[in-house]
């Protein structure tokens, strides 16, 4: 099976994902502590550098308060 990478929706994720939070006036270190990952793994999933597991954006969702399908709705980037 090939391996599959997609880039501009791996940045896509991560700008949804960073504008949320911000959009909360949530910092990295907080979204990241209450997830249970790293700020750095947050930051690289930010800038869409890390094909990340649902699990971890189940966890990103959830520290947000809200569900994961909103971490898709791009049309606002």
């Amino acid at each position: 099976m090939k391996y599959i990478r997609d880039n501009k929706r791996l940045q896509y994720v991560g700008q949804r994902i960073k504008k949320l939070r911000q959009s909360q006036n949530i910092t990295q270190n907080q979204l990241a502590f209450e997830a249970g990952i790293s700020t750095n793994q947050l930051g690289r999933i930010e800038r869409g550098e890390l094909n990340t597991g649902v699990s971890t954006l189940f966890a990103i969702a959830d520290a947000l308060n809200m569900e994961i399908n909103e971490l898709f709705i791009f049309e606002d980037l």
